[in-house]
């Protein structure tokens, strides 16, 4: 029997990707083109084609200017879970201004979706060592779980150390939290990501797919996929930003939508609570959590 894995989209629009802020300040968004809802529709044609629910991570913004595309994915069957409010990187943000803005964003979601609200991912995974704060904010206003942790080094996120597989972590004050952190695999001593978003357009699919299947054959667990509705969306208006944002936002648009194809052929999915649930991990629990490094 396949693992069932988790499935996740962050639904922003394109010109909301941190890579692309020095060129787009945030005074400007409701000015702009936004193609958030028909790539995001055709997100739910494909997870519908294929019999697949996942998790959205829906932007706080996003939910006051789209409320009808939030009610959608709702009624598609779909878990809607919080991305935030206004993608701002959360170490760069007092933690007051961290509370209301997520507060808000959950009160957003849950009253369009009609339910309560669970989940959460930190926008460009920035819940790292300097903001481990925000897990006792996310505790205090009702969250059962993150999955905003991803166990590397990179230079805008990434806690090295931290577990790679879900379950529950100690929060600052001692209040534990579960996490489902996000997926890399080892090749050669190497850890490398192919958790999605721009692993998966930017290295060979072969590599994703080898990565994607160690965890669920040799370690013989869950691992949680991630993609954002611009991703799909190869003519998307072009802006003007250095080469390394350019290189990470742009490259294989045009080959990101077959390649969800084969994934989502090649592996069984749910959402993200359903999984955890699968692993008891959603009901209280004995199990110590664990401490991510500091």
């Amino acid at each position: 029997m396949r693992e069932v894995n988790a499935l996740s989209i962050d639904v922003e629009d394109y010109f909301q990707v941190a890579a692309l802020a020095p060129a787009v300040p945030r005074s400007s968004w409701a000015q702009r083109e936004s193609r958030v809802e028909r790539s995001t529709d055709r997100l739910l044609q494909l997870l519908d084609d294929h019999g697949i629910r996942a998790t959205f991570f829906v932007l706080g913004w996003i939910a006051l200017h789209h409320s009808s595309l939030v009610k959608r994915i709702a009624g598609a069957g779909h878990e809607i879970a919080s991305h935030g409010f206004s993608h701002q990187l959360i170490y760069t943000q007092s933690p007051d201004e961290f509370r209301q803005e997520t507060r808000h964003s959950k009160e957003l979601l849950e009253d369009l979706a009609g339910g309560a609200v669970i989940g959460y991912r930190a926008a460009s995974f920035s819940i790292t060592r300097r903001s481990l704060w925000a897990l006792d904010v996310l505790l205090d206003l009702g969250f059962h779980y993150d999955s905003s942790v991803f166990p590397i080094h990179h230079d805008r996120y990434g806690i090295p150390g931290a577990a790679e597989e879900p379950g529950r972590v100690m929060a600052p004050s001692g209040r534990t939290l579960v996490e489902f952190p996000m997926a890399a695999a080892s090749f050669g001593g190497a850890r490398i990501p192919v958790s999605g978003g721009g692993y998966f357009r930017l290295l060979p699919y072969s590599l994703i797919r080898r990565g994607l299947a160690q965890i669920n054959e040799r370690k013989r667990r869950p691992f949680v996929f991630y993609l954002h509705p611009w991703e799909i969306d190869p003519d998307q208006p072009r802006l003007r930003v250095g080469w390394l944002s350019r290189f990470r936002h742009y490259t294989n648009l045009d080959r990101c939508e077959e390649r969800l194809q084969r994934l989502l052929n090649d592996f069984a999915f749910a959402p993200i609570a359903d999984v955890l649930r699968m692993h008891g991990l959603l009901i209280p629990s004995p199990n110590v959590a664990a401490a991510l490094p500091h």
